[in-house]
């Protein structure tokens, strides 16, 4: 019974971080553009690289 009284804070501590740490992330707009990549990615010209090597190498 006595392990609750320390898990009980060092719980609420951490889920506090993790609010914060998700509102800092909406704040900063990582959540605006969810869709732009993948689309991105799939429509997105191939350009042969510069050097002239291929990706195996």
């Amino acid at each position: 019974m006595s392990d609750f009284f320390y898990l009980i804070p060092i719980s609420i501590v951490l889920g506090l971080i993790g609010l914060v740490v998700f509102l800092w992330t909406l704040r900063n707009g990582q959540y605006e553009d969810l869709d732009g990549a993948s689309e991105r990615f799939l429509y997105e010209e191939d350009r042969p690289r510069p050097d002239g090597e291929d990706w195996k190498s």
